[in-house]
């Protein structure tokens, strides 16, 4: 195979313009445009396509963590198949989003949103399953925070007392919130619930919560450490370094970690059209040490996901952004 890393990627190459097949790939990406009950900004379903064009500008030598391209990485294609469950979802789902909560009439409208969960659900289950039964490394692509569910489900059979290393603004453990029983907003409300192999969920860049939420988390007890934004920003104002809050973060993991990405955990300033943005959050520099204190610990990334990357037509930034994340979780779960 000839491949010049140096060399402008062409615009039918595969993802960050690499020339893999899946058969010689470490890790798979599972793109999946799916964000039919997004409560706010909408546009997450496109984020697998923006993703895959703005990869195509990364260079490839990443100063933390080198050729990371080496290992393999594969995307497999957008199915249209999902593409169309979504458009035909989201229009059930928005005039329930904009009342703010279903009526009673909703019923069968709910019900066949729900059904369209499980088939998602289904989906990223399966692809975990074959991918890790090849020896390879299962990752999402979304789509919103909803499309992993059924991935971390079987990676947590596959790794009972795994971990999850949650970056986000939001702690997402809400009760099938505006009665969406799979909700962006209710992923790991559905996570800690259903998976009871995850020994721990450790949340990082909280910044965004209601009263439910923080209640459900109490009830976790130690199997659920949140890093609130605010708490962080006081350590950092009285001279904490933070490579001695990332090491803290790492160090309450177990040895199987997975990495659930949601990108509004970052500075909106990197993500403006995520969403949900929420002022605070991550600075990339921050994400970069906090990443490299993760590879550096040895322990294993069993899987990861990257959601809620959302663009405009005038402004793809935020897949700009995205696709540098996309990379580095490739380098923290498949190491040299």
């Amino acid at each position: 195979m000839s491949f010049d890393p140096s060399a402008a990627a062409s615009a039918d190459s595969g993802i960050f313009g690499l020339p893999f097949d899946r058969a010689s790939s470490r890790i798979i990406l599972l793109p999946v445009p799916f964000d039919a009950t997004a409560s706010y900004g909408g546009g997450t379903a496109d984020g697998p396509s923006a993703i895959l064009k703005a990869s195509h500008q990364v260079d490839l030598l990443d100063h933390r963590f080198g050729n990371i391209y080496e290992q393999g990485i594969f995307m497999l294609d957008i199915e249209d198949s999902l593409r169309t469950l979504n458009a035909e979802t989201r229009k059930l789902a928005l005039p329930i989003i904009e009342r703010g909560s279903p009526r009673k009439k909703d019923a069968k409208d709910l019900e066949r949103i729900e059904l369209a969960g499980e088939h998602v659900r289904a989906r990223t289950r399966e692809h975990a399953r074959q991918i890790c039964a090849e020896g390879k490394i299962p990752g999402i692509v979304g789509g919103d925070h909803s499309t992993p569910l059924g991935q971390i489900e079987s990676l947590a059979e596959l790794h009972p007392g795994m971990g999850i290393l949650q970056i986000d603004a939001h702690m997402d453990f809400r009760q099938a919130f505006e009665g969406f029983r799979y909700s962006h907003a209710s992923i790991m409300w559905n996570v800690m619930q259903e998976a009871a192999e995850v020994s721990r969920i450790v949340q990082v860049g909280i910044r965004d919560t209601c009263i439910e939420e923080r209640e459900y988390a109490a009830t976790l007890g130690d199997r659920c450490r949140t890093y609130y934004d605010d708490d962080l920003a006081d350590r950092l104002a009285t001279g904490t370094p933070f490579l001695d809050i990332a090491r803290e973060i790492v160090e309450s993991l177990p040895q199987n970690v997975y990495i659930s990405f949601d990108i509004d955990g970052l500075d909106p300033s990197l993500c403006v059209h995520t969403g949900t943005p929420v002022p605070g959050g991550l600075t990339f520099r921050e994400l970069g040490v906090l990443l490299q204190v993760l590879r550096n610990s040895g322990k294993r990334i069993v899987g990861f996901d990257l959601v809620e990357v959302a663009t405009t037509k005038r402004d793809d930034f935020n897949a700009n952004v995205g696709a540098r994340v996309l990379y580095r979780l490739c380098g923290v779960a498949a190491p040299r």
